[in-house]
């Protein structure tokens, strides 16, 4: 992630200020010779060393000075938040075509019910725990019928969304793997697991929005 070009220059330490002293003083005595640094960097390590707290009172008056400017300049500085230019970029189109699931993301639709009936109380990742259990534990038999539906449903959604984009649209990536990414270990488990849950959470704001509606018509 890149720099935010508004921000202040930090602080510089005394032995910082001490240290661009020394390399001043060597330009000018040796303006032709090249500094080695790691050398040059060593010298400096152990002239400091050697120096007496009246000798280091300058450098560490330039550091109280620089320390002044930059809390000045800090105080008067807005960052530029990565998160909201980041959701500016990535702001979905709700006219573009949804990503379809995956097998493992109709897998938990079909078992999610029955897993919280049986366990009161569990947490999300609990339940995206015990999902990606059961998934790992069927046989290809048994997951043929979901990886076939997931299949139809991407080529749904590959027609769709090429028309989509035929059109002028410009669709979201979607997360890591594409909207066909295979269901598999325990991070594409919890990542199908965590969009179902979301649009779950969706439908039961919904719900909740409609018997809002219905209280105030009483």
């Amino acid at each position: 992630m890149g720099k935010d070009p508004n921000k202040p220059k930090g602080k510089t330490s005394s032995y910082a200020f001490f240290v661009l002293t020394c390399r001043e003083e060597h330009k000018k005595k040796n303006p032709d010779v090249p500094v080695n640094f790691s050398e040059f960097s060593k010298k400096c390590s152990e002239r400091w060393k050697t120096m007496s707290s009246k000798e280091k009172v300058k450098f560490e008056e330039m550091a109280k000075n620089d320390k002044v400017r930059y809390d000045r300049e800090m105080k008067s500085y807005i960052p530029t938040s990565s998160k909201s230019s980041k959701k500016a970029k990535k702001q979905k189109d709700p006219n573009a075509p949804k990503r379809p699931p995956s097998a493992f993301f109709l897998f938990c639709s079909d078992h999610r019910p029955k897993v919280k009936g049986e366990n009161p109380g569990i947490t999300i990742g609990e339940i995206a725990k015990k999902m990606g259990e059961m998934w790992s534990k069927l046989g290809s038999k048994e997951k043929t019928p979901y990886e076939q539906k997931a299949q139809k449903l991407k080529e749904k959604y590959d027609k769709d969304i090429a028309a989509y984009r035929a059109k002028g649209g410009k669709a979201d990536a979607g997360k890591k793997g594409g909207p066909g990414r295979p269901a598999g270990g325990k991070k594409a488990a919890q990542a199908d697991y965590d969009d179902e849950d979301e649009d779950e959470d969706e439908e039961e704001d919904e719900e909740d929005d409609d018997d809002d509606d219905d209280d105030d018509d009483d």
